[in-house]
């Protein structure tokens, strides 16, 4: 918006000038995004918990949680219009990346809320699996809709490699998610399980105080990049990716991403003040998914995300393998003390807090190996 309204204005102040460049908007859309959530959470928390939208902890879940005292939830309020806003602000609004972006997050974000809504009034129980699988397929199944019919609305480039990912490691190297001609629907197919897939990654990993939080704020440094060196076509060349003219916008969204994840992290840090519920991290984990696709980096956020892919790989393996062995033996064995995994680390002797950190660290680890890839190709 503010690219719109006073990069025009350059010809009389100078200064002006800075809206060009995507890396000052990025900054300013992560301060901003920032100084929302810090300055609304207080606020938002108090009406948080004066509508009794509290957290109770789960009788299955780890004893060490026992103690913990009920808490707000639902805190993806705080951070959602941060990062709608500082998005809308500093973003080139003629863009479809900018609206896809958002749209998909929101979407997400109102079936986080009409889950935690249900869970309220339900007890423990909110949005049935189903119809919550269902939200997370039809925003897929759209998404690749419109980008498969509609690829010259991104960019001719984005046009001419419409069902090519890049291959992270090896230089010029692409997959194709329609190898074969007449079936462009195996794309979409690729876009309906990324996005559903890393929603429910990131909504699996809040379940310890900031861990969440911080791994998507790591994740959102990582997209950043890819989403500046995919949009830019000095970059690009240099290192054999696949150019996108516009991409880099979705570089301002990664900005605001980070900002409000910070933001939050303020009042979600051990101990939270507050969780951001579902209608936080289904939200955060459509945005992540919807970046990825845009800019063609899909296999990418395997590794950029793999805390994320782990945790998801660990209730899958827990739940297949304890169907298994009941039906093998008659009793069920569990492959890990609890899944997700990080409960497992927390049963095994880690405190929370070192849990938390350490996967932080995992987290950067890949976020090194991810970058460290494009020099390795």
């Amino acid at each position: 918006m503010l690219y719109h309204w006073l990069l025009p204005l350059q010809e009389y102040i100078f200064a002006f000038n800075v809206f060009r460049y995507i890396s000052f908007r990025a900054g300013m859309a992560a301060v901003v995004a920032f100084m929302i959530c810090f300055f609304i959470g207080p606020l938002v928390i108090r009406k948080i918990l004066s509508s009794g939208m509290v957290d109770e902890v789960r009788e299955d879940g780890p004893s060490t949680h026992k103690h913990k005292p009920v808490t707000p939830t639902m805190g993806g309020l705080i951070f959602i219009p941060a990062i709608v806003i500082s998005t809308l602000l500093f973003s080139r609004l003629d863009l479809p990346h900018t609206w896809i972006v958002l749209i998909a997050m929101i979407w997400m974000g109102v079936t986080g809320f009409v889950d935690d809504i249900l869970k309220k009034k339900r007890g423990k129980d909110g949005l049935a699996g189903k119809y919550k699988l269902l939200s997370q397929m039809t925003l897929g199944l759209l998404v690749g809709i419109v980008v498969f019919q509609f690829p010259q609305l991104l960019s001719q480039q984005f046009a001419d490699n419409l069902t090519f990912s890049t291959v992270p490691f090896f230089k010029n190297l692409s997959l194709d998610f329609a190898p074969i001609a007449g079936l462009g629907f195996t794309y979409v197919i690729m876009v309906i399980i990324v996005i559903t897939g890393t929603s429910n990654s990131v909504n699996l990993a809040d379940g310890l105080d900031g861990l969440a939080t911080g791994l998507v704020a790591i994740i959102a440094v990582g997209l950043a990049i890819l989403a500046y060196a995919t949009g830019n076509v000095v970059w690009s060349e240099y290192l054999h990716i696949i150019y996108l003219p516009g991409t880099g916008e979705l570089t301002v969204f990664c900005g605001a991403l980070l900002g409000a994840s910070i933001g939050f992290l303020w009042y979600n840090s051990p101990p939270a003040s507050v969780y951001m519920g579902d209608v936080g991290s289904l939200a955060l984990g459509a945005g992540i998914a919807a970046v990825a696709i845009l800019a063609k980096k899909e296999l990418f956020l395997i590794i950029l995300g793999g805390v994320l892919v782990t945790e998801s790989l660990s209730v899958i393996m827990q739940r297949y393998y304890f169907k298994y062995t009941r039906k093998r033996t008659g009793t069920g064995i569990r492959l890990f003390k609890m899944a997700p995994i990080h409960h497992h680390a927390e049963l095994s002797g880690w405190a929370e807090t070192k849990v938390v950190i350490r996967f932080w660290i995992i987290g950067l680890i890949l976020l090194f190996l991810t970058l460290t890839s494009f020099k390795l190709r």
